[in-house]
């Protein structure tokens, strides 16, 4: 068992609305996290929301990072699309540019970047794509932090390519033996239950290991715990799960502090 760490970030994913369409509670989730992965526009997020959600961050002293994504609104940038892996860097590339654009302007710089939803997945287990992905942040901005799937290729090579890394669990997601997140077709792939999430992450962050849905240990560096946002009850798991994680005695901050 490893050390128990004396901090661990608290983050999530957001601004991922569109139009008049909102997804999750983004003001009461910003009262929580300590840093916060913005939609970058192609799976959800626009201008308004962006610059809403940046300059809200802002005020509550929350770290903000951009959260690229596949082009793909119907679908929550969910659904895997074929894509090249030059394709994929300049898809990056563009919503990282947005994502700085919009942080600025709101007076807030971006500090990191957070893949979204099948792009991340794939980012953790097909090394063609999670280069593709480091390569754009490299291209753009190599001072930002990848914020990365825990036991991902994206976290080695980003390593070797000279990129700053922060390694992320979930604390509202099952893990497969494998150390995959568990498809959201199955049952149990998603985590409900505050009170479950918040003893699942303590016992996580002080064994300095993932438990995967079968009960096996799997080592890992924790920098960061993802909460999201769109989850039901997201605010409770989120609240509850940083509660929990100040009363054990482990401190609650962003993973750049």
């Amino acid at each position: 068992m490893n050390t128990r760490p004396l901090s661990v970030d608290l983050n999530s994913d957001m601004a991922e609305g569109f139009g008049a369409y909102r997804m999750g509670d983004d003001d009461a989730i910003l009262k929580i996290v300590t840093s916060a992965n913005i939609a970058c526009g192609f799976h959800g997020g626009d201008p308004e929301i962006m610059a809403t959600t940046f300059a809200l961050a802002k005020e509550r002293g929350v770290a903000v990072g951009a959260h690229p994504g596949f082009p793909d609104l119907w679908g929550f940038g969910r659904r895997n699309i074929p894509f090249t892996a030059g394709e994929i860097e300049r898809l990056v590339a563009y919503q990282i540019g947005a994502a700085q654009a919009m942080s600025a302007y709101a007076g807030h710089p971006i500090t990191h970047v957070k893949a979204h939803g099948a792009l991340g997945n794939l980012t953790q287990q097909d090394a063609e794509v999670a280069m593709a992905v480091n390569r754009a942040i490299k291209a753009v901005d190599s001072s930002l932090t990848c914020l990365v799937i825990a036991l991902g290729h994206q976290q080695r090579q980003a390593n070797e390519m000279g990129l700053k890394t922060a390694s992320e669990i979930f604390a509202d997601r099952a893990y497969t033996d494998e150390g995959y997140l568990v498809d959201r077709k199955i049952a149990g792939s998603v985590i409900h239950d505050p009170a479950e999430a918040a003893a699942r992450v303590i016992r996580m962050v002080r064994a300095g290991a993932i438990e995967t849905i079968t009960g096996k240990s799997i080592a890992t560096p924790i920098d960061s715990i993802c909460v999201h946002s769109d989850t039901p009850a997201a605010v409770t798991i989120a609240g509850t799960v940083r509660q929990g994680l100040e009363s054990a005695g482990i401190a609650v901050t962003n993973f750049l502090s």
